[in-house]
Parts: structure tokens; C-alpha cells; sequence
């Protein structure tokens, strides 16, 4: 008899839960929005260097955009084409404007830098980070650290709030974090400097990290087992969806800071109704807290319209179900114990692995729409959307496959469809552009998985500073990712080497974790050993330990008694 076997008691998977997931999912809708924010925010409009006089005469008269290039000729180099981004005419050029004059004729003007700003389209974008504060051309790097700076906030998220949501509850640190991304995402807005965006960025990273991680343990902790597999895949859907919407609402806006207020201020709203959640009972009794663990478990059943469990479930009863457990609540768990034990040690090295290489793939596919050469806002529609298809073949594999294989064969996936984009022509966009959503589809999917798995694989006592620990490493690739993309100046197959390269090993890796299909989650390191590794040798190993520390006792009280007998 387990906790599990209460919650079948108090209505299994009843209008509670129902409404419980539903609440913790919705704010789902906009964490895509969050993640993938800096394909719009920080979009690169179409520019060119300012030609003051030029350019304030050329708006004065509303020329044509055609009429417009013709007349800034004679003062910007063509660079295949179009205007150069990053250069002018030192002198003006009034020849080039002849139509005799032919543009592959050797060339020997000067050039220089954009001495002046520069003048941006207006067509995608009507204003990024990018065009309000000039990151482009040599600040251009700038763009991407950004978006760097962002996951390093979700990385130190990741750490904090893991550890803190094991000693403060997953209820406690979910309405913080809410909280802290509807302020200072919203702040983010009012940013004076570029400084003073990434500062706003990182610190909202921070509240991603702890959203997820605690979002994520408060319905596996309330779901019976046969329901996770189900429940856990129709929350990433929101996810999904909310990829869709960021796309509607970055084209209805076009304004990085109205843009940042639309995707933020909602969460003040979940800020609000986070109050309702019951906090994990499961958590409540491992920290020596069953009084109040016994008053949610009856909130639930009454809402279950399960009245009369309130008094058979008492402190005793539950205690009962739960004595093993609280036992092993008595020890003070660390990141250590991640570690300690050899199948903690499997769980946690590989399981790392497939974090790291999920994130790593995901965001190298999914951050840089520009390249592919569509508009913007459709390629993030299609990237979205091609989740669906994904995350519904990932829950049929995860229901009849189980989840090493789905998260093995997701990877091992992507991988494939990444290498075969290597030996595609770059002239056939449409080809190499379908592989692409596939690889992200993918990835998805291992993501999906890899969520689900996670909080399955890791016990009770240390559920979330596995959590954290192993989403840390996923917020590591997603760093890592954007930076990997200039190494195709050395040699333009080889981010895809390296991308398809460190799937195909998470694959491979995936294949060495146990399998947790219709495995009721365990609540301790013990059960995690006895359940998965050899539980004897184990036990073991605990017994052996203890009659060496009571030899050291003994031999030392000897000790101490012959020195007290000494004349």
C-alpha cells in the first residue's frame, strides 16, 4: 500500500485533477512565447547605411521602395543585388545611376562604415531590440547574446529553484515565480539600454525555469500512474499551441516592448488563481507535514465527490501508507545523492545526456527562422504546428512502446533527418526547409517525453533537484546552440555534424535507462535501487556500513573504558 493507492481511494483521476492540470497548463500557452520570444523581439529588419539628406528626401516625396534603391545607388554599394548593410560610398557615386552603366564593371570606389546609423524597413518588423539600439553589422553578435543571457537566467533558475521548491513545496515557488515573470517581464518593456533588456531577460529565465519544474511535479504528483502518460502528453500540447499564438500575436503587434507586455502581463492572472492549487500531499508527509497532507487529500476527495473518504482517511491511515517513506524523509538530501547510489548515478549521467542533446538540437533548429528564407511569422506557424502530429505519435509510442524506446527512437530521429539535411542542394530550399520541421518535430517529441520520464525516474525526496539538475544541463545546450551556428564559416555542414551528432549519442544513451511504463512512482533513493539495480546488493551495502559503524563504536567505547581503568 502506497499514496497511490490513496489517490485511487479519493477518486483516482476526478474532477479534481481534471481542473488541477488544466490550471497548471494553461499558463503553458505562453511559456513558447517566452522561449522563442527573440525571433521576433529581436528580429533584423531589412537596413542599410543612413544617407541623412537622402534618405529624409526620399521619405519627404513617399517614393517607392523600387524608386527609393534606385536614388541610394549613387551612395551604398550593391552586395548581390541588394544594398549593402554594412557600408557606403565614401564619395557619392552619381554615375551608377546611369542606366548604361554596368554594375559588373570593376569597381574602385572607397567604402565605410555606416558613419551616420542606419534606416531600417518597416515591413516584418516595426521595431526590435535590434533596430532600437543598432546591433547589427559588428554589434550583430550582440543579438544572440542576448538570447544567451535569457537562457542563462533559466539556467540559474533551473539550479535555485529546484533545490528550493525540495525544502519550500512545488505550490510556494510556483506562485513566485508567476509572480516574478508578470513583473519584470513586464518591466522588460520599459528597458532604457540594452544593458538593462538582458538584465530584465535573464531574471525572467530565472521565473521559466521555475514555472516548468514546479508545474510540471505538482500533476505527476497529484496523477495516478495510468494517467501520466496521457496527461503529461496533452499538457505539452499547450506548449505547442502556444507556439501558434506567439506567431498571431507577434504579427498583430510587429513592437518588441508591446510585444514583451502581451506575452507577460497574463501571468499576473495566474499569479492570481495559483492560490487554488493544493500543494503535493506526497511532498507535505516526506517533510514531516501529514497534518496538513491529510486536509488537502480530504479537500480532494470532497471535490471528487469522494465525501465520505474524509473520515476513513485519517493521520493514521495515512501514515500507514506512507511509513517507508517517511523514514527515509528523516535524511537531508542533496545534490549528492544524485549521484551516491549506482543506479541514482546511471539515472542521473544518462538522463543528463538526453536533456542536454534535446535542448541542444531543439533550439539550433527552432532560433533562427530568418535563415530559411520564408516569412517569418509562417515558419514559426509551421514549426508549431508540426508539434501536433509529433507529440501524438510520442503518446501512442509512449503508451505502447514505453518511454526508453519513444525517447531512444526520437532522438536517433532527429539525428537522421539532421545528417540527410547535409547532402541537400542549397538551392532546394522547399527540401532542406521540410527536414528542418521534421528534425524539430522531432525534438519536440523528445522533449515530450524526456518531461515525463524525468519525473518519473527520480523519487519523491529528490524529485526536484533532479529535476533541476537535469533540465540545467538542457539550459547549458540551449546556451550553446546559437553559438555552434558560426562555426559554418569553417566548414557549412559542420553545425549540423555537431547537432545530429550529439542526438544520435543521446539516443544511444536513452537505451540505458530503466523502463518506468506503468510503474507506480517511487518516493525514496531505496525504492529507486531496490526497483531498478540490485536491490540486495544494495541492501546489502547499507548493512554492511551500519555493523562497520557500530565495530568503530564499540571499539571505541573499549577504548575509552581501558583509559578510564588505567591507573
Amino acid at each position: 500500500m502506497g499514496f497511490a493507492d490513496l489517490l485511487d481511494e479519493i477518486g483516482g483521476f476526478g474532477r479534481f485533477q481534471l481542473i488541477h492540470v488544466a490550471l497548471l497548463s494553461i499558463p503553458g500557452l505562453l511559456m513558447a512565447s517566452q522561449n522563442l520570444l527573440n525571433n521576433f523581439t529581436a528580429g533584423i529588419p531589412g537596413h542599410y547605411c543612413k544617407i541623412p539628406n537622402v534618405t529624409a528626401f526620399a521619405e519627404a516625396q513617399n517614393l517607392s521602395e523600387q524608386s527609393k534603391a534606385d536614388v541610394l545607388r549613387a551612395f551604398i554599394p550593391l552586395e548581390d543585388s541588394k544594398l549593402s548593410k554594412c557600408s557606403r560610398y565614401t564619395t557619392t557615386q552619381w554615375h551608377l545611376l546611369n542606366q548604361n552603366f554596368s554594375h559588373s564593371q570593376p569597381n574602385t570606389n572607397e567604402t565605410e562604415t555606416c558613419l551616420d546609423g542606419w534606416t531600417y524597413e518597416r515591413k516584418e518588423f516595426i521595431s526590435t531590440i535590434v533596430s532600437e539600439w543598432d546591433l547589427v553589422c559588428k554589434l550583430r553578435p550582440l543579438k544572440q547574446m542576448s538570447q544567451t543571457i535569457y537562457m542563462g537566467g533559466v539556467l540559474t533558475g533551473a539550479i535555485i529553484f529546484g533545490g528550493l521548491s525540495d525544502r519550500f513545496g512545488r505550490k510556494a515557488l510556483l506562485i513566485w515565480s508567476y509572480f516574478q515573470l508578470a513583473v519584470l517581464g513586464s518591466f522588460t518593456a520599459l528597458s532604457p539600454s540594452y544593458l538593462a533588456y538582458c538584465t530584465f531577460r535573464f531574471l525572467t529565465g530565472m521565473s521559466v525555469s521555475g514555472i516548468i519544474l514546479n508545474a510540471v511535479s505538482l500533476k505527476v504528483e497529484w496523477i495516478p500512474t495510468k494517467s501520466r502518460t496521457l496527461v503529461g502528453t496533452i499538457s505539452s500540447f499547450f506548449f505547442t499551441f502556444g507556439q501558434v499564438i506567439l506567431a498571431g500575436v507577434a504579427y498583430s503587434l510587429k513592437d518588441w516592448r508591446k510585444l514583451h507586455v502581451a506575452v507577460c502581463a497574463p501571468f499576473f492572472v495566474f499569479f492570481l488563481y495559483s492560490w487554488w492549487y493544493s500543494e503535493s500531499a506526497r511532498w507535505l508527509v516526506l517533510n514531516g507535514r501529514s497534518g496538513e497532507a491529510l486536509k488537502q487529500l480530504h479537500r480532494v476527495a470532497r471535490i471528487n465527490g469522494r465525501p465520505e473518504m474524509t473520515e476513513k482517511i485519517t493521520l493514521e491511515v495515512l501514515q500507514s501508507h506512507m511509513h517507508k517513506e517517511i523514514q527515509s524523509s528523516k535524511t537531508v538530501y542533496t545534490a549528492y545523492d544524485l549521484l551516491r547510489t549506482p543506479v541514482m548515478r546511471r539515472i542521473s549521467m544518462c538522463i543528463v545526456v538526453v536533456w542536454f542533446s534535446t535542448s541542444f538540437a531543439y533550439y539550433g533548429l527552432a532560433m533562427d527562422l530568418q535563415k530559411f528564407g520564408v516569412n517569418i511569422y509562417l515558419m514559426q506557424i509551421i514549426f508549431g504546428a508540426v508539434d501536433f502530429p509529433a507529440k501524438l505519435v510520442a503518446l501512442a509510442m509512449l503508451t505502447y512502446l514505453g518511454r526508453r524506446l519513444t525517447q531512444a527512437t526520437c532522438l536517433l530521429s532527429s539525428a537522421s533527418v539532421i545528417f540527410a539535411n547535409i547532402f541537400v542542394p542549397k538551392d532546394m530550399q522547399i527540401v532542406r526547409t521540410t527536414l528542418a520541421v521534421l528534425g524539430k518535430g522531432f525534438t519536440s517529441a523528445s522533449f515530450t517525453c524526456v518531461y515525463l520520464y524525468t519525473g518519473e525516474l527520480y523519487p519523491t525526496v529528490i524529485r526536484q533537484t533532479g529535476m533541476g539538475f537535469a533540465s540545467t544541463l538542457a539550459r547549458v545546450g540551449s546556451m550553446a546552440a546559437p553559438a555552434v551556428l558560426i562555426l559554418d564559416e569553417v566548414l557549412p555542414a559542420l553545425p549540423s555534424i555537431v547537432y545530429g551528432g550529439s542526438a544520435m549519442v543521446a539516443g544511444i544513451t536513452a537505451l540505458l535507462l530503466p523502463e518506468t511504463l506503468s510503474t507506480p512512482l517511487l518516493d525514496t533513493i531505496e525504492d529507486v535501487e531496490e526497483k531498478w539495480g540490485k536491490g540486495q546488493s544494495f541492501q546489502k551495502q547499507v548493512q554492511s556500513e551500519t555493523v562497520a559503524l557500530e565495530v568503530v563504536e564499540q571499539t571505541r567505547g573499549e577504548h575509552e573504558a581501558g583509559k578510564s581503568a588505567a591507573p
